[in-house]
């Protein structure tokens, strides 16, 4: 199975990385991982190709930079051939604050790295996968893209974003064999959620997420909702009025002001 990997070095990314690892006593696995930071890549793959069946190549690269991708895709192609699922998993977040002229700059990030990045992370990999005949694409989006969150507002517009572009994507390749699965996770234990100051209700660990992740994906959802609590907490979210929405979050303990990577 080949495997590319966005936001690889930690979080849910890396808990991906090691889960996909794992199954290498079913068939060969061979992992694409890209992140920012080179050192955690090089001691992750080292790591994963302790396992029987495992070959890694790393990618340092920032998700901003779409040359950097396509040349990452290019290489992966290379060496692999066109990648059965390409997952996008790096992101940021911080707590941002409109009235706040410094919080410009947080608001574009997000929105490059977690909306314009899964972009530019797909790309470059589907002429290959429309050639094989198949692919899977899988984006990371977040309970918080379903409705918004006071003083998050740039995380759940890009979050939403996130949603919505899957959705269209998976509507544009259904005449080429290739699936576009949209995950909705809810609060997942990583580097992200370690500086939450509130309570998280249904908080799950990475690696029992992955797992869980590996499972629909398998089975190609179109969109899913991890831990299942929190999908039931989603559809409520879907269905209360704007005044009542506003009421219940009107006072919901904030985000830090402080970015957080994925």
């Amino acid at each position: 199975m080949k495997i590319f990997i966005t936001g690889a070095s930690s979080g849910i990314g890396e808990a991906l990385a090691h889960a996909y690892a794992k199954t290498s006593a079913e068939r060969p696995i061979f992992i694409g991982l890209a992140a920012r930071r080179q050192d955690v890549l090089e001691k992750l793959a080292c790591l994963l190709q302790t396992q029987p069946n495992v070959e890694c190549v790393i990618y340092p690269l920032d998700v901003k930079d779409s040359l950097a991708l396509d040349f990452a895709a290019k290489d992966f192609i290379q060496r692999f051939g066109a990648p059965d699922l390409v997952i996008a998993s790096a992101g940021v977040s911080r707590g941002t604050l409109t009235e706040y002229q410094e919080d410009n700059a947080a608001f574009q990030a997000m929105m490059q790295i977690n909306v314009l990045g899964m972009v530019h992370t797909f790309q470059p990999f589907i002429a290959a996968m429309k050639s094989a005949g198949h692919g899977h694409l899988v984006g990371i989006a977040s309970v918080a893209g379903i409705r918004g969150l006071p003083g998050a507002g740039a995380y759940s517009a890009s979050k939403a974003a996130v949603i919505n572009y899957l959705e269209s994507l998976r509507a544009e390749m259904l005449h080429d064999n290739i699936s576009v699965t949209t995950i909705v996770p809810g609060y997942i234990r990583t580097p992200m959620t370690d500086v939450n100051q509130f309570r998280m209700p249904f908080l799950m660990d990475a690696d029992d997420f992955a797992k869980k992740f590996i499972h629909h994906v398998a089975s190609k959802r179109r969109v899913c909702v991890i831990p299942w609590q929190m999908g039931i907490v989603v559809k409520l979210m879907r269905l209360l009025p704007p005044a009542l929405w506003d009421c219940l979050v009107k006072n919901a303990p904030q985000k830090s002001r402080v970015i957080e990577k994925l």
